[in-house]
């Protein structure tokens, strides 16, 4: 079992010598350790984002600690303890360690404390209460979570169900953790603790259950956990609309094979309705950008139909109509909904048309219809769009001169 990570290069960046030194600074040599993310990560060998560290100072030390050093301290959530440093434009989650006195399942009162192992008792799983000093020696206070972490199982601490009751929306960062670190068969406690309280999911916060649904299907293979979420009724509690997962899995398959980027966003698009009134109410349900929500509502579109054996023509129309990010959607949705693998040649040809394509601009304006006679009015409009279909018709002719004589055809035939 290993029991020392090392010294990793992020531990010695000038960042975070310099808030380690501020905190020891304030109160003593081994004080302050990291933890979470960063320490499981790097025990896994995997890429790093944040930098979370667990000390013993309270907030107001940890401020003080941090003004003296000349760094930027942020009280994100001082009442849990939380101060967020910020050296050199990068942040640092810094909290003191607690225990949790009450919790209603969404917030919790805490208590500081000096006891490392108390702290670890309030964590959710094994493999995050794991702390690391500044030379890289492990902390285990659970006795299991290295073991647990190199194993791949994801096991609550302490009883599953009162680290549920904690937070419910540990519920889905139980499956999206098994997503991620998960191997083999899931813990049978923990599944069963998950299938027990599922209904508590309801009425949590819709933008913490949307980001730990996304974190979720971002994973590499996030097959088993949705079929495990699934299974124990979790998924139909938070999206009661996705009633099968074939598609989803078929296009995880599809992005594997064909080492597409893993998307999120587009495999979230195969468990909501195919409709653009459906895509909205989930969007609105579980509050996504405005930017999500409308990406999602022009996948699901059924304007312009989408087929494997669309012509080059009708891809250049598609794109021009609904611009390529949507076309690029709805064909990756058409070859995962349907469950043909006999013609991935032939979707891929479709998105390699499409890609190597730029729509041309419209060579005419508004001015142009009014030079050729029709009056300043709604009218321009009408004729211009006529204009346009027929261009488009003709797959976009590169040729203005055609396009003006189409619009005085247009223009005369009008009546004003």
């Amino acid at each position: 079992m290993t029991d020392n990570i090392g010294q990793q290069p992020w531990m010695k960046t000038p960042q975070v010598v310099a808030v380690m030194d501020a905190l020891e600074a304030r109160g003593f040599t081994g004080c302050a350790r990291f933890v979470g993310g960063c320490v499981r990560n790097s025990l896994l060998n995997r890429p790093i984002e944040d930098i979370d560290i667990a000390t013993t100072l309270t907030p107001d030390q940890i401020t003080e600690a941090l003004q003296e050093a000349g760094i930027r301290a942020v009280p994100t959530g001082v009442e849990h303890g939380t101060i967020t440093a910020v050296a050199d434009s990068q942040p640092f989650e810094i909290t003191t360690l607690r225990r949790d006195v009450s919790t209603d399942g969404r917030r919790a009162v805490v208590a500081f404390t000096q006891d490392w192992t108390e702290d670890a008792q309030r964590r959710d799983f094994t493999l995050n209460a794991v702390y690391a000093d500044r030379d890289g020696t492990l902390f285990d206070p659970t006795g299991r979570g290295i073991e647990d972490g190199k194993a791949g199982r994801i096991v609550f601490v302490g009883d599953a169900m009162t680290r549920i009751r904690e937070d419910y929306l540990r519920i889905l960062r139980f499956f999206r953790f098994q997503a991620w670190y998960g191997k083999g068969d899931a813990d049978e406690k923990a599944l069963a603790a998950c299938k027990a309280l599922k209904e508590s999911l309801s009425g949590r916060p819709a933008e913490r259950t949307a980001k730990e649904l996304t974190k979720l299907l971002a994973a590499e293979e996030p097959r088993p956990a949705m079929a495990l979420m699934a299974q124990t009724g979790v998924l139909g509690t938070i999206l009661p609309c996705a009633k099968d997962l074939a598609a989803f899995n078929q296009l995880v398959e599809i992005e594997t094979d064909q080492l597409f980027e893993n998307d999120p966003i587009l495999r979230l698009a195969t468990l909501i309705p195919e409709d653009q009134v459906g895509a909205a109410q989930i969007s609105e349900r579980l509050r996504l950008s405005n930017e999500v929500r409308d990406r999602l509502v022009a996948a699901v579109g059924k304007t312009p139909r989408i087929t494997s054996w669309m012509s080059p023509r009708e891809i250049r129309r598609a794109v021009y109509a609904i611009g390529l990010r949507a076309l690029t959607d709805r064909v990756k949705l058409a070859w995962a909904k349907s469950g043909r693998t006999s013609v991935t040649h032939q979707w891929r040809g479709l998105l390699a048309l499409a890609e190597s394509w730029s729509p041309p601009p419209f060579p005419l304006t508004g001015e142009d219809v009014i030079q050729s006679g029709v009056p300043k009015g709604p009218m321009v409009g009408q004729v211009l769009r006529e204009v346009e279909d027929w261009w488009i018709d003709h797959d976009f002719i590169d040729d203005k001169f055609s396009a003006i004589e189409k619009l005085k055809a247009v223009a005369q035939g009008m009546a004003y």
